[in-house]
């Protein structure tokens, strides 16, 4: 393609042809049915003008007759910016008046139209001059012309077609200074993004689109691309990181149910021992199901698309259920649970979820917030719900050891577990799913020093 070929094609260049059009055509019409308004104008102007000169002559000749009228006209004819005037008798002879030559033919009709005459200015000069002239006829014979000069008429119409050419001229130049400003300036965003676009399908997710900060549609355009890049960034690494801890944190159960059924299949023949290795297989294999069921869970919730909808709920009445559910554990353990939740808080959110993540709380607080050993306190745990203006605070909080400041990012993380919980069972994916379940619902998650115990806050939009 040459290159005028590509000038042709862009954005920039068709723009900048539908504006010179549009506004070639809107100027067009403007200007035309401005002269064609003026013009309309003017005429009539003129022939009030006449028609009230001649009526005025008119009157003077009936009150002092044809000498009374010559008077007039040559006390009114050699003025400046005067009107046409002439007075013959019935042979035609030029009595008085300005204008040195008119055809019989002028004289011979009434009317009032545009005609060309010769007449003798107020300095002596003759010259060839468009009229518009009405003639009457005077008692006696005697002819009346009257007329007024439209070259003003002439000269207007003359500067309204400079008008309109300059008009097109600056149009031109002002469609060519767009088209200069639009390639360089919106193509070169345009370049920018194609640019970064094929970076990211290269490989490189961590390009982003380029925002000026002018609030445009580029910048607003670009912001959204940027999010969305954000988004499936974290959601292919999310997958990348998966994959690694599954390889790394499932490789051990794996093993150790594959040397199990080894051990039983090698060892003498026994029923007890076999049913005690399938027993013990099928626990592991329980515990498998329930860690992939997470991640599965955790999945859908960050990639948008939970099981179920979201309605409008009542976070205090789930604070209540989450706490009912537990009341026999710790009845049985000998945990103090206590639930704050004095009044309904309505949210929308799906309540399935909102259940899951506080439940996750709980149950992390019960299997890691047991006092150190030698330390004569009972395990407290208080759920709580609470609005703070437009935001819904959930929160659980206990009295057992805590999590190390440094760490408390850490354990948001998929299969994290510190090392004085890994006695516990579990798979390090519940405060994952907590933090899954806060970050659907546009919320944060925080963990907090209880001074003693850990402190775990999510906050929750109300809207």
């Amino acid at each position: 393609m040459t290159g005028l070929g590509k000038v042709v094609r862009t954005t920039a260049f068709k723009l900048s042809a539908i504006y010179i059009a549009v506004f070639s055509i809107f100027s067009v019409f403007f200007v035309l049915y401005i002269s064609y308004s003026t013009n309309v104008l003017l005429n009539q102007q003129l022939r009030e003008t006449i028609a009230t000169e001649l009526l005025g002559l008119s009157d003077q000749y009936r009150v002092g007759g044809l000498p009374a009228v010559v008077d007039v006209i040559e006390q009114r004819a050699h003025q400046p910016g005067a009107s046409l005037y002439l007075v013959t008798d019935v042979s035609g002879r030029i009595l008085a008046g300005n204008v040195t030559e008119v055809s019989s033919y002028v004289l011979s009709r009434s009317g009032t139209e545009p005609i060309v005459v010769r007449y003798a200015r107020y300095s002596g000069d003759v010259g060839q001059r468009t009229a518009m002239v009405q003639v009457v006829r005077l008692q006696g014979g005697f002819l009346l012309l009257v007329g007024r000069d439209i070259g003003e008429r002439d000269q207007f119409r003359q500067i309204v077609s400079r008008a309109l050419v300059w008009a097109l001229v600056l149009m031109i130049g002002l469609a060519l200074l767009s088209y200069i400003f639009v390639s360089r300036r919106v193509l070169k965003r345009i370049d920018s993004l194609s640019a970064t676009s094929r970076h990211i399908m290269l490989g490189d997710l961590s390009g982003r689109l380029e925002v000026t900060g002018s609030g445009d549609e580029f910048d607003r355009l670009a912001g959204a691309l940027n999010a969305m890049l954000d988004r499936i960034e974290r959601l292919i690494y999310g997958v990348k990181d998966v994959s690694d801890n599954i390889a790394h944190d499932l490789k051990t159960p794996l093993t150790r149910l594959r040397n199990r059924v080894e051990q039983a299949l090698g060892a003498r023949p026994d029923t007890d021992g076999y049913r005690a290795a399938l027993e013990a297989t099928i626990e592991e294999s329980d515990q498998l199901i329930k860690t992939f069921n997470a991640l599965l869970m955790i999945a859908r919730i960050e990639a948008g698309s939970p099981d179920g909808a979201t309605t409008e709920v009542d976070a205090a009445a789930i604070a209540h259920d989450v706490a009912e559910l537990y009341e026999p554990v710790a009845d049985v353990t000998g945990i103090d649970l206590v639930v704050e939740a004095p009044q309904p808080i309505l949210i929308e959110a799906s309540r399935e979820l909102l259940s899951q993540g506080l439940a996750n709380l709980v149950d992390n607080a019960i299997k890691h917030g047991a006092p150190a050993d030698g330390e004569a306190r009972r395990l407290r745990i208080a759920i709580s719900a609470a609005r703070e203006g437009d935001t819904l605070v959930l929160r659980v909080a206990d009295n057992g050891p805590g999590v190390p400041p440094e760490d408390r990012e850490r354990v948001l993380q998929r299969f994290v577990r510190l090392e004085k919980s890994r006695s516990q069972p579990g798979s390090g994916l519940g405060l994952s799913l907590v933090a899954a379940v806060a970050r659907l619902h546009h919320g944060t998650i925080e963990l907090g020093d209880g001074n003693p115990g850990l402190v775990v806050t999510m906050r929750l939009p109300l809207k």
